[in-house]
């Protein structure tokens, strides 16, 4: 069963009670009129009210259907014995026959949401009619004790079923809400994975092609044969499912490492040496980073590199590594030939997603300081974990 209707249960097992306990009381309270009953009768009526209230009790503390039944059998012998009181004040009688009967109409409360619901109340509520028109055998007008016991049924029924109806509409709704969040969430999975599957065409066979285009000028033959095979790898891998987030915990590095030569700042060094950068090292030594994080710093740092490369004009740059309690820098400088950064195109894939949002999607971020002329910085910050 959903929470939301086992919560609606609870509900209405608490409206049961509150509706067999304002019965009660108000069956009591009539009972305390001076001269209203016969002392037998007013001990038996009493008897009977409080054994209704408390089966009713067990009934919703355990839902177990037996209490329900001899609460109702209770109320009904409630009805018979005030309608064969002849001594019995009409106005008494009228206000006795509303409350015990609203002490039975509150089992709609429980009854309704069952399979057969709707007929059992029908049923019970045509029994306390019934007992009420075979006790007034005797003579005795009925007919505003049969129009009270019918107000209970009804309104306790009319409560029930707005309830019931409402908690419906309800989880209707929330279903609708989570269907909707899913659907958007799985756009945003789809999306991501697109600009992710962007970043990396962009980073490795659209980089190789270019150099292809301009005959690899100021890049070796195996340098090139090498880059086209790790292209060519990875693309494989990705075919085949393989996620490029492995999970985990992994260490920014600038020594090599033969179990994660791929994670490390060495393997991006001796890319871009093979193809004519020469890039110098600075700053800290190792930075436990989180596997995600990681990739997004090393991937930033390359398409930073490779644009020093490709636009500076000069054939080394610098690298410089911080960090504090909270943020990791990478500090990516060249003396080349510089730009102006308002000029940068903001549709550019290359620098929109294969640095800013490559950053962005782990909470980093990337600024640029350059002038014509003067060189260029980047400065590239990820948060820590």
């Amino acid at each position: 069963m959903r929470r939301i209707h086992k919560e609606r249960d609870r509900l209405l097992r608490r409206m049961c009670r509150a509706a067999a306990l304002i019965g009660t009381a108000g069956t009591l309270a009539c009972l305390a009129v001076p001269g209203s009953i016969d002392g037998t009768r007013f001990a038996l009526v009493v008897v009977l009210d409080l054994a209704a209230l408390a089966l009713l009790v067990v009934h919703t503390n355990r839902g177990a259907p037996a209490p329900a039944v001899g609460a109702y059998a209770a109320t009904l012998a409630i009805l018979v014995v005030l309608a064969t009181d002849p001594t019995l004040d009409p106005a008494a009688s009228s206000a006795l026959t509303a409350t015990a009967a609203l002490s039975a109409a509150s089992l709609s409360f429980t009854v309704i949401v069952g399979e057969r619901g709707p007929v059992l109340v029908a049923l019970m509520a045509a029994g306390t009619l019934a007992a009420i028109a075979v006790a007034s055998a005797n003579g005795n007008d009925m007919l505003s004790e049969s129009i009270f016991a019918f107000a209970g049924w009804g309104s306790c029924v009319a409560i029930a079923v707005w309830i019931v109806r409402a908690i419906d509409r309800a989880a209707e709704r929330i279903d609708e809400v989570g269907h909707a969040h899913e659907a958007e969430r799985l756009a945003s999975e789809a999306e991501a994975q697109q600009r992710q599957d962007a970043r990396v065409l962009h980073d490795t066979v659209l980089a190789t092609l270019s150099l292809l285009a301009h005959s690899g000028v100021g890049v070796g033959a195996s340098a090139l044969r090498q880059q086209a095979g790790d292209d060519a790898r990875l693309l494989k891998q990705l075919r085949l499912g393989a996620p490029l987030d492995r999970g985990s915990t992994a260490i920014f590095s600038p020594e090599p490492d033969e179990d994660a030569l791929s994670t490390t700042f060495e393997s991006v060094r001796q890319r871009f040496s093979r193809m004519g950068l020469d890039v110098k090292w600075h700053g800290a030594g190792q930075l436990v980073l989180p596997r995600e994080t990681l990739d997004a710093l090393l991937g930033a740092l390359g398409e930073c590199l490779e644009n020093v490369r490709r636009h500076s004009g000069v054939r080394e740059a610098d690298v410089t590594i911080s960090d504090d309690d909270h943020t990791v820098r990478a500090m990516v400088t060249d003396a080349g030939s510089g730009f102006e950064p308002d000029g940068i195109d903001s549709a550019r894939l290359g620098f929109a997603e294969s640095v800013v949002g490559r950053l962005h999607s782990v909470g980093g971020r990337a600024r640029v300081f350059s002038s014509p002329g003067s060189g260029t910085t980047v400065m590239l910050e990820v948060p820590k974990p």
